[in-house]
């Protein structure tokens, strides 16, 4: 279905598809196979879906730890590449599975609407457009915005208070 070879969502070497098979095969990670319905590449292994954008994959999230590490790594990649996040825009698709993890500001206390009180890790939350506006929603779970700089107070080594 990804052609011949794709590379391992997990480690990223070229694997081979397996012969007359939607299955392709990791020596490190083990086999995942193609859902040509969804799109999707499910680690066989673990259960794992992930779906691919721009020659990319993105892990589809069905809990909202596994979100929530992946935010709090790319903030750590970030802060090591000498820059700091101002928001974090998450996928619409996850709205749901992670308002009870989201931080709020009550509007009373801070003078801002509900809507733009959300926080994770002390960064503002936005949720993505619809995904008729823009389709890479569809696939991709989240964007930081970022500027140069380290962070005033690194903030994000709360992982999962």
């Amino acid at each position: 279905m990804f052609g011949p070879e794709i590379q391992c969502p997990h480690c990223r070497q070229t694997i081979p598809a397996l012969t007359l098979t939607d299955t392709y095969l990791c020596t490190r990670h083990g086999a995942f196979e193609a859902n040509p319905k969804n799109g999707e590449l499910i680690h066989l292994q673990s259960g794992r879906h992930w779906r691919r954008w721009n020659n990319e994959w993105y892990r589809q999230h069905t809990h909202p730890d596994g979100i929530r590490f992946e935010i709090h790594e790319a903030l750590d990649k970030l802060y090591t590449q000498g820059f700091r996040a101002t928001r974090v825009i998450i996928a619409r698709r996850y709205q749901e599975l992670m308002s009870g993890y989201l931080e709020r500001s009550t509007p009373w206390r801070s003078g801002q609407p509900e809507a733009t009180a959300a926080r994770l890790y002390g960064l503002p939350v936005e949720f993505s457009p619809d995904t008729s506006d823009d389709p890479c929603w569809e696939v991709i779970n989240f964007d930081l915005e970022k500027e140069p700089g380290v962070p005033v107070r690194y903030p994000y080594f709360r992982l999962f208070e």
